[in-house]
Parts: structure tokens; sequence; C-alpha cells
């Protein structure tokens, strides 16, 4: 196995980080990994914010829920999904952008910000740094608009914490390979006996790790999927210019 397959195999969320800066070079490197990333039809609906100010830092801890790594980590990068640019070369070209009217616009932008998330992570990890991304942005979307100056038709999806590690985070274990890779047809019936197998692996993994708190993944689950968690997702992204019902 080459290098590259077993960093991405070796994936772990750092949530302990040193003060020390990421160099101006590696960062523009891991940057330009994500810079040139594929994205749908060319039309490069994505744009990052990478926040290093101190006391900007420690805002967007706060409107994640208090996630204190966000603060400690030198780097934080935010991924927007940008149908404002998208929409100047639209007018350029003599046309109106109708796109971020439709559900489509948004589900091609969250795939174009995973793509460039990806490769963020993966550039981060080969240049040494330890990285973990971070959902809870979408908490308060609105403060994170206000805060990075974000324009209309454009929202901030997900971000991603960077630096160089201080304690290192024990490898999880994922559910079962044949729960993820289904052949040829989508494999329904064998989904109940591997969550089963995987609760109890997942169990066993907090207890040898000396997690109390941890649960099994059906339980941590539903203590998120049983509610809307991040309720001002839809609300402020209507504000900002997208709509679902097309």
């Amino acid at each position: 196995m080459n290098a590259t397959l077993q960093l991405m195999q070796q994936h772990r969320s750092i949530r302990s980080y040193q003060e020390r800066p990421i160099p101006a070079d590696v960062l523009d490197a891991v940057l330009d990994s994500a810079w040139k990333g594929p994205t749908s039809i060319n039309g490069q609906q994505v744009s990052l914010v990478v926040v290093q100010d101190a006391e900007r830092r420690r805002q967007i801890a706060e409107i994640a829920g208090g996630q204190a790594w966000i603060a400690q980590a030198p780097v934080f990068i935010t991924l927007v999904a940008d149908f404002y640019k998208t929409r100047l070369g639209v007018a350029k070209a003599g046309a109106e952008q109708v796109i971020h009217h439709s559900l489509e616009a948004f589900a091609v932008g969250a795939v174009d910000v995973g793509i460039a998330l990806g490769n963020l992570m993966t550039a981060a990890r080969a240049a040494g740094l330890g990285i973990v991304p971070i959902g809870g942005i979408r908490r308060d979307p609105q403060a994170m608009i206000k805060l990075l100056q974000l324009p209309k038709l454009t929202f901030p999806l997900a971000g991603v914490v960077m630096g160089y590690v201080q304690d290192d985070s024990e490898l999880k274990p994922r559910m079962p390979r044949a729960s993820f890779v289904h052949k040829e047809t989508y494999q329904a019936a064998a989904l109940p006996a591997h969550i089963e197998a995987y609760d109890q692996i997942l169990q066993q993994h907090w207890q040898d790790i000396k997690r109390p708190d941890g649960k099994p993944w059906s339980a941590n689950t539903a203590e998120y999927y049983q509610r809307i968690y991040f309720p001002q997702v839809a609300p402020v992204a209507r504000q900002q210019g997208f709509g679902f019902d097309k």
C-alpha cells in the first residue's frame, strides 16, 4: 500500500493542538490542493475563508457550540458554497442566474464543498498537520455570515481546524465494510446485523480507551437525528437567497 492510501485509511480527528504556527508555504500548499480540486460544470462554486486571527477563532469556537480546539489551533478554514461568484459570471455572459432557487444548487454546493474538504484534510495530514472537520458552524450560520462578511448567495457549510498535533487521538473503528460497500445493489437486509455488531465493537472501543461517556453508534446517532439539531440552516439559507422549492 502506498503512503497516500495508508494516510487516508488512518484518519483521526485531532482535538488538541500546539500553538506553533503553520508556515505560510505549507498552508498555501494545503489550500492549493483544495483550489485545484474538481467542481460541478467547472462552476467553482466554493470559496475558502482562512481565519488565523485569534479573536476571530475564539468567536467561531463559541458559534460552533464551545469547541475549544477551534480557538486553540492556529488556523480555521470555513468552506463556503458560493453562488455569488457564479452569479457575477452568469451576469457577465448576459444571462440571469436561477439555479440558486433550487435544491439542486444546495446539493451541488454541498458536494463541491465536500470534495474541497476532503482535499484539505488529506493535504494537511500529508504535510504533517492534524485536522478535525467542523459542522458546528451551521449551529448559528447567521453569526458566521456576519463574522466573515459573506455576501448573499453564499452559505458557510463546513469548516476544518488545522494545526500541529499536541495530543494524538485513537483510531476509531468503523462499521463493517459490507455496510458501506454494496455490490451491484443496496444490501438492506444485512444492515441490522452490521449495526448490532458495530454497536458492540464501538462500546468495547470506548471501554478500551477509558471513555465512560462513549455510546453505541445507534444511541449516539439517535441523540442527533431524532431532532433537527441545526434548525437555522434552512431559514438562514433562504435569507441568503437560496430556494428549495424547485
